[in-house]
């Protein structure tokens, strides 16, 4: 019967997609044991023989800043008028030090962000609006390089420079300490980068809160390890500050424009051209006195077409175009964290795979259960994958929930398994839709700035999420 060779066609495909997706996850899961070896092994040396002989520094008891370290704070906003008033004021507030000046990118074809700034900042001395020369928008990096030209004018005007660079989105939270940590570190790297800590959000636990599981264990793990081996640190785009000089020195090889508008993910690009070769990149994972980790926190999309467009903007700008960009490096060290940044898109098409064989066994199984149908046998070489993949796949699941515990708690982690599946969901749609984004720069089409919908709390919420910033992984 036709039924019976269609059935016989989905057993034989079923098979042979779940031996691909086996094979591929075997290879990708054996990387990140070994990656995870390696984390466990600097992690129990620092306990027993550093944090064992000295006492954990904070950031009130590093030494003194070095005098004129000015810091240039870069915002760049585009229809930020509902976040970036209260953003401001919180940084105004708490920052003490006359030592920085906040440049805030605007377009003139967004009066309410320009009028939501002026109000924030007015009376100040420490807040510059920029307007861009083109109506919004344009990219990211092309509003931080008229911020860019904006310092170097004032530069020359004041004949005094400054020492770095930091960059912030419109709705961060900012840490009251990070400046003086950021002001302490810069002198000994071209780039810092402190953690980024997604907050909680209590209407969308699914969507909203696998970004918290995800950014618990790449800054709790991989960025940390990043700079034990001596790799590059890519920056995420906010909380990072960038040395001054450094900047400067590409912006003399870029024609003055130091971020990449032709780039989806200028930061990441940024950070690895900076810290590769000889400059040094640091990781800062440190507490303030009360044990608050310094660290910026803001609130990621809660609508799942936000959150596919937004990590579609992410897989295609290091997945894709990164490689092109970027390409490879001399070092094994350096190109193994490269390859790991750029699986991502091959890892939701395997995950897609491994999806679409989970169904099809269900269909089977159906069938075999009304009678229809007799399932093939499976091959012992599968069987055998199959169960190997099971224990890695329970080993990674225990210790992403085990750096969600560190960072938000027992109910978190627990949530944060069953929400895996919403994560590989919707870095699958991502993946597929960072394809056509590849696929339409290819083309020649220039780069847009899509805009994320931001959410920031009223001030006085804001200290009760600082408050809340527990995190009991202590690198």
């Amino acid at each position: 019967m036709a039924s019976d060779y269609f059935l016989l066609f989905l057993d034989i495909l079923q098979k042979e997609m779940l031996l691909f997706a086996s094979l591929c996850f075997l290879v990708g899961s054996t990387d990140d044991l070994v990656f995870d070896g390696l984390w466990i092994f600097y992690s129990l040396q620092r306990k027993l023989f550093v944090y064992s002989r000295y006492n954990r520094a904070t950031v009130e008891t590093l030494g003194e800043i070095a005098p004129g370290c000015r810091m240039a704070i870069f915002v760049p906003a585009w229809k930020e008028a509902t976040v970036i008033g209260a953003m401001l004021a919180r940084c105004l507030q708490q920052w003490t030090s006359s030592n920085y000046r906040i440049y805030v990118g605007c377009y003139p074809n967004d009066p309410k962000t320009i009028a939501a700034v002026a109000t924030a900042s007015s009376g100040m001395d420490n807040v510059r609006i920029v307007i861009c020369r083109r109506n919004g928008p344009t990219t990211k990096a092309d509003c931080l390089n008229h911020l860019w030209d904006a310092l170097c004018q004032d530069e020359i005007e004041e004949r005094m420079n400054f020492k770095a660079v930091v960059l912030h989105d419109a709705e961060d939270i900012v840490h009251p300490q990070e400046l003086r940590l950021l002001e302490y570190l810069i002198g000994r790297a071209a780039l810092v980068q402190l953690p980024v800590i997604p907050r909680r959000a209590s209407r969308s636990r699914w969507v909203a809160g696998h970004y918290g599981d995800e950014f618990a264990e790449l800054h709790g793990k991989q960025m940390v390890m990043r700079e034990a081996l001596g790799a590059s640190i890519p920056s995420a785009g906010v909380g990072c500050a960038f040395a001054r000089d450094a900047l400067l020195k590409l912006s003399v090889r870029t024609k003055g424009k130091p971020f990449d508008a032709d780039s989806m993910t200028e930061d990441y690009e940024l950070g690895l051209n900076l810290t590769g070769g000889g400059a040094r990149g640091i990781f800062a994972r440190l507490r303030d006195r009360h044990g608050q980790l310094v660290a910026t926190q803001e609130f990621f999309p809660e609508k799942l077409e936000d959150a596919i467009r937004q990590k579609s903007r992410w897989i295609a700008g290091i997945a894709l175009s990164g490689w092109d960009r970027l390409g490879w490096n001399n070092s094994w060290r350096e190109n193994w964290m490269r390859l790991r940044d750029r699986k991502a898109c091959l890892a939701a098409v395997v995950l897609a795979i491994a999806y679409i064989a989970v169904m099809l066994t269900g269909v089977l199984l159906l069938a075999e259960l009304f009678g229809i149908y007799k399932l093939q046998p499976v091959s012992k070489f599968l069987q055998i994958l199959l169960v190997v993949n099971a224990g890695f796949l329970m080993w990674r699941v225990l210790l992403k929930s085990y750096f969600v515990f560190s960072l938000y708690g027992l109910r978190e982690a627990l949530l944060s398994i069953p929400r895996t599946i919403v994560a590989n969901l919707i870095n699958i749609l991502a993946a597929w839709r960072a394809i056509g984004h590849y696929i339409h720069q290819l083309a020649g089409h220039p780069v847009n700035w899509e805009k994320t919908r931001h959410f920031y709390p009223e001030i006085e919420q804001v200290e009760q999420l600082r408050s809340n910033c527990s995190d009991g992984d202590r690198n």
